[in-house]
C-alpha cells in the first residue's frame, strides 16, 4: 500500500481525495497554483507545494511541476482526480517512466478513451452497439456531408478527443454541414488541441444512463450499476441519479453486461465509466468510455454502500476485487452540481463567499470545498458544491433534496441553487419522465410533456 500520495487536482475533488487517504492512513500532498493558496484542500493535507500562477498551463497542467513536486515530496503516486490532466495519456506515461504510480488506467486505456472515433470502432468490432455514424474520423466537410447523408438527419458532429459538450454541432440539413464541420474543427482544435472529427446519428428523446466499472490486474471485471444523467445543458450534465428511474431489472442486466464487455475488450484496469444512451424502446448505444473518476460518482456510492476513491487506490496499488458478488442498489441518491453561476444565463459567477450555510439531516451530503471567505477564482471550473440527497426511494430523495436546496444559502455570488430547486420541483421530474432534451422542453409550454 502507498505511504505518501500527491493530489494533481484542486477544489471539492481534492478534498474529497484527501478524506479517502486519510481513512486508510495514507499521508497526502496537494498543490496549488497562487490564488488557491487559501484553499480548503492546501489546507487539509498533510502537505502543500506551490507549482507555479493562476494560469492552469503554468500550474495544475504542467507536468514537470507535477512530477518534481511528487519527487521532492516522496510521494510513490498520483491521483489525478478529474478534470486537468486525469484523461492525459503522456502523463501516465510521465508517472511510470519517473517511477510513480497513477491512480487511474494504462496510458493505452486513456488514450483509447480520449480518442471517441476510434472507441466507436473497437467497440463496433467487439459486438457494443454504437449510434450510426461514420466508419472513423472525417476526412473534411465533404466527407460529413457524404456521411450525414448516408445515415439521415439530425446528425451531430463531434470531437474525436472531445468530452464536456465542446466541439460538438447538431446539423439540421444537408445546408449546415459545412457551417457546423468548420466551427466544430475550430472548437476542437482550440479545446483539445486536436482538429479530429467524428459524425453520429443525433438520437433525441433519449436517456444518457452510465454504467460503473472496476477492474483489478488479474482480470475480474464487475459493474456497480447505473446512473441517470439525463439533465443536461449543451451536453454539460448538470443533475445525475442513481438507480434510474427507467431502468428495470433486465435492462440493468443487459447494461451491465454491454459494460464488462467494453472494458474487456480495452483490458481495462482501475475504475472506469462506460457511457449509454437508451432509447424509449430501451435500445442501448455505447457513447463513450470515461476513464477516471466522475463528478457524480457520489450516488453510486451511497446507494451501493461503498468508497470509490478508496478502490481507485487500492486497485492502483495492485490489490485485487474482493467483492464476491454484484451489489444491488439500496434506495435511491440524487446530485446536483452546484455552480458558481448567474441560474438563469449559466455564465460564471466569480468573487467571494461572504456567508455560507449548509444542508444537512437525515440522508443528506455535501461534497465541497467553499467556505464562508473563501474568493472563488475565475481561472477554473466553476463547480463549487456538490449536493447528494438518499433516500429509501427516489420520493424520499427528492423530498430531501427540496428540503437541503431550501437549506443552502450561499452569499456573495450568484449560483445554481435557484434553478436546482426549478428542477426538482417540476412535475415531469418527479415523476421520472426525463431525457437528454428536458430542460429544453421544460422551459417551453408546448413541449412540456416527456414521455416516460
Amino acid at each position: 500500500m502507498f505511504k505518501k500520495i500527491l493530489i494533481a487536482n484542486r477544489g471539492e475533488i481534492a478534498v474529497r481525495i484527501i478524506r479517502a487517504c486519510r481513512e486508510l492512513d495514507v499521508r497526502t500532498v496537494a498543490v496549488y497554483s497562487d490564488v488557491d493558496r487559501s484553499s480548503m484542500h492546501v489546507r487539509l493535507a498533510d502537505e502543500a507545494i506551490c507549482i507555479g500562477p493562476a494560469q492552469p498551463e503554468q500550474s495544475y497542467l504542467s507536468v514537470p511541476a507535477i512530477l518534481t513536486s511528487a519527487e521532492i515530496t516522496d510521494s510513490e503516486a498520483i491521483h489525478p482526480g478529474y478534470g486537468f490532466l486525469s484523461e492525459n495519456p503522456q502523463f501516465a506515461e510521465a508517472c511510470a517512466a519517473s517511477g510513480i504510480a497513477f491512480i487511474g488506467p494504462s496510458p493505452e486505456n486513456i488514450r483509447l478513451g480520449g480518442d471517441k472515433a476510434k472507441a466507436r470502432q473497437v467497440m463496433k468490432k467487439r459486438g457494443v452497439p454504437v449510434v450510426p455514424g461514420s466508419d472513423g474520423p472525417l476526412d473534411g466537410a465533404a466527407s460529413a456531408l457524404k456521411a450525414a447523408k448516408k445515415i439521415g438527419f439530425p446528425c451531430i458532429i463531434k470531437a474525436s478527443m472531445g468530452g464536456g459538450g465542446r466541439g460538438m454541432k447538431i446539423v439540421n440539413s444537408e445546408e449546415q454541414v459545412e457551417d457546423a464541420y468548420f466551427m466544430a474543427q475550430r472548437e476542437a482544435l482550440t479545446g483539445f488541441g486536436s482538429s479530429e472529427l467524428y459524425l453520429e446519428k443525433y438520437l433525441q428523446d433519449v436517456r444518457h444512463i452510465e454504467v460503473q466499472v472496476l477492474a483489478d490486474t488479474k482480470g475480474r471485471i464487475i459493474h456497480l450499476g447505473e446512473r441517470e444523467c439525463s439533465i443536461q445543458r449543451r451536453h454539460q450534465k448538470l443533475i445525475e441519479e442513481s438507480p434510474s428511474p427507467f431502468v428495470s431489472e433486465k435492462l440493468r442486466k443487459r447494461l451491465g453486461e454491454l459494460a464488462i464487455k467494453a472494458a474487456r475488450a480495452v483490458k481495462y484496469k482501475n475504475i472506469g465509466t462506460v457511457e449509454f444512451m437508451v432509447t424509449p424502446a430501451e435500445e442501448i448505444y455505447f457513447m463513450e468510455f470515461n476513464t477516471r473518476v466522475q463528478v457524480e460518482h457520489p450516488v453510486t456510492e451511497i446507494v451501493m454502500g461503498m468508497d470509490l476513491v478508496k478502490e481507485q487506490i487500492l486497485l492502483a496499488a495492485g490489490q485485487s476485487i474482493t467483492m464476491k458478488k454484484i451489489f444491488r442498489p439500496r434506495g435511491a441518491a440524487i446530485e446536483c452540481r452546484i455552480n458558481a453561476e448567474d441560474p438563469d444565463r449559466f455564465i460564471p459567477s466569480p468573487g467571494t463567499i461572504e456567508f455560507l450555510h449548509q444542508p444537512g439531516g437525515p440522508g443528506i451530503r455535501v461534497d465541497t470545498a467553499a467556505y464562508c471567505g473563501w474568493t472563488v477564482p475565475s481561472h477554473y471550473d466553476s463547480l463549487i458544491a456538490k449536493l447528494i440527497a438518499f433516500g429509501s426511494n427516489r420520493q424520499e430523495a427528492i423530498a430531501r433534496m427540496r428540503r437541503a436546496l431550501d437549506e443552502f444559502v450561499i452569499e456573495g455570488i450568484k449560483t445554481t441553487i435557484p434553478f436546482h430547486k426549478r428542477v426538482i420541483e417540476n412535475r415531469n421530474f418527479q415523476e421520472g419522465r426525463i431525457n437528454t432534451s428536458f430542460l429544453e422542453r421544460m422551459n417551453d409550454p408546448e413541449k412540456a410533456e416527456v414521455k416516460k
